[in-house]
């Protein structure tokens, strides 16, 4: 322990056991999983992260040693901790600069968006002494004056090599591409049997995969649209199952991505025309079905049914606004009948 303790000191990382683990220590060969909760914060105090409160899930991490993760000192950490130890680790400067970005990914899959959203196409310590925004004053304060943070780490499970199934981001690029195909069955079977939720975890597996390979290309070249055209038909089938879970503005968006860059994509006006009829965007959705049967004729028919269907919803709308103010400005003066009753009363009486 004394021996652990005085090798991670000289390299800048100090440990605090909290609650001792169980059993022996693992080798941690490459290829181990290990689970577990995390909580980051500056010497101050200050939290940065935590892991049992981020998202709203409490999602343990799970981590593939020897796959190069981008904040080392993790693995550096672990592999001196014993499951079930809690320990708190105070770690200088060079192995937290790239904790930022790190954060970033973390907190974009906490939301479901994509890990890489906000990044730039450039290897991570040049995004580090690049100028732009990661999208949270926090991370932008750290990235801006690199500092110590304290991790405390919580290993719940160190799981052998061979003994669990490979998760996508641990995969070798040749994998992620052999898996789209496979994960992209799966998510039509799920839409098929009316699991949408299921379906679109699926679809966004897909084009997370093949945008964290697309990160690695150069935007317009051979590979990357290659690539791009792979993720179209994934992110249209993820707007359908969007539509159905009435997440419309999310689909505006990214239909509008996708049109931007290929106008003659019939299936992304048509997506995004029923997001916009759904909120109300008459005109924009009226220009969005123009598009498609200029696009394709053939769809004529269902396009007639859908601005219908919107004319319907129109006039139903204006209908109950329209009845919901009818009577606002026709309501009798109630105080001036009042009045008149009251001296009628005080006349018939003679009396005040």
């Amino acid at each position: 322990m004394e021996e652990e303790a005085r090798k991670l000191l000289e390299e800048g990382i100090r440990k605090k056991l909290i609650s001792p683990g169980k059993g022996e220590l693992s080798t941690f060969p490459d290829g181990t999983k290990v689970v577990f909760h995390y909580r980051t914060r500056q010497c101050d105090g200050t939290v940065l992260d935590d892991s049992r409160t981020m998202g709203g899930c409490s999602k343990p991490m799970e981590l593939i040693l020897g796959k190069k993760f981008k904040l080392a000192v993790w693995e550096t950490v672990i592999i001196t901790m014993r499951e079930g130890e809690i320990a708190e680790y105070t770690c200088d400067n060079k192995h937290t600069s790239l904790y930022p970005l790190v954060s970033q990914s973390l907190r974009n899959i906490s939301a479901g968006k994509d890990p890489l959203e906000g990044q730039r196409h450039c290897c991570g310590i040049a995004q580090i002494h690049s100028h732009h925004s990661l999208g949270h004053k926090d991370l932008d304060h750290l990235q801006a004056n690199p500092q110590p943070l304290v991790f405390t780490i919580d290993l719940l499970q160190v799981l052998p090599p061979g003994s669990f199934q490979l998760d996508v981001w641990a995969m070798t690029d040749e994998e992620k591409l052999q898996l789209v195909p496979q994960i992209h069955e799966e998510g039509n079977m799920l839409f098929k049997q009316g699991k949408i939720k299921e379906a679109t975890e699926k679809y966004y597996n897909g084009i997370a995969c093949l945008k964290n390979l697309q990160m690695k290309e150069h935007p317009g070249d051979e590979t990357w649209v290659k690539l791009d055209h792979m993720i179209t038909p994934l992110l249209l089938n993820f707007c359908q199952c969007k539509l159905l879970q009435g997440q419309y503005y999310e689909v505006i968006e990214h239909c509008t991505s996708l049109v931007f860059k290929y106008e003659d994509n019939v299936k992304a006006f048509y997506k995004r025309a029923k997001a916009h009829a759904a909120v109300w965007n008459e005109t924009e959705a009226r220009a969005d079905f123009a598009k498609v049967l200029e696009l394709d004729p053939s769809l004529g028919p269902s396009v007639a049914k859908e601005l219908r269907a919107m004319e319907e919803r129109i006039r139903s709308k204006e209908k109950e606004e329209k009845g919901r103010y009818k009577g606002l400005f026709n309501t009798p003066p109630a105080t001036a009948t009042t009045r008149v009753e009251f001296l009628q009363q005080v006349g018939t009486s003679g009396c005040l």
